[in-house]
């Protein structure tokens, strides 16, 4: 999740965008160290309300390491 750039660009801290997203700083700080399992569609949407942006301005695939070093071992003969 790329909270923290949205939230930079806005100059907006944690704990308005948690009140106006309406989950707890708790939760925001879960999504941020990307520790969420799942995010709701319900709550995506809000975000994206209260930062103006569209769902790929907050979302970021990264590979696991086990799929980087699969693909890695694919590759050599």
């Amino acid at each position: 999740m790329r909270i923290d750039v949205q939230l930079a660009k806005r100059k907006m801290s944690v704990g308005e965008f948690a009140e106006r997203v309406g989950i707890t700083p708790a939760n925001v700080a879960v999504l941020k160290n990307g520790r969420a399992k799942a995010v709701r569609f319900s709550t995506l949407e809000a975000m994206c309300r209260v930062l103006d942006c569209q769902p790929g301005d907050l979302l970021e695939w990264v590979p696991d390491e086990s799929e980087v070093e699969d693909q890695a071992g694919a590759l050599r003969p």
